[in-house]
């Protein structure tokens, strides 16, 4: 299939920059929120600002990049849902990337034939 590598090299990097990211605020960025109360100002709450705002856009190029990949493989409504819901819950982009190449790799061992 033309053009699945590179689909799947961009939904990678997405999965990984958000996911990471995620991780990030959900470890450090909420304990912040709540024990140290980083919403009241100064340098934590500016961080902690700034780190969901920068989730929020990088989320928005994860859809686009599972869309992309998910249209090119021909998944289901209910498996581009999940791919696509992985980037709000922490540490499931991981898993979900995982999936997603086992599954063109898999395609493109079946469409590629074997060189003797």
């Amino acid at each position: 299939m033309k053009g699945l590598s590179g689909a799947l090299l961009r939904y990678r990097i997405m999965a990984w920059i958000t996911g990471v990211l995620l991780a990030f605020m959900c470890v450090f960025g909420l304990p912040a929120k709540y024990v140290f109360e980083a919403t009241s100002g100064g340098f934590l709450g500016a961080v902690y600002s700034i780190g969901w705002m920068a989730h929020g856009w990088l989320y928005l190029l994860y859809v686009a990049a599972g869309l992309d990949i998910c249209f090119r493989m021909r998944f289901n409504v209910l498996r581009t849902l999940a791919v696509l819901l992985a980037g709000t819950i922490p540490f499931a982009s991981f898993f979900a990337d995982h999936y997603v190449a086992k599954s063109v790799h898999a395609r493109e061992a079946e469409i590629t034939p074997l060189t003797a």
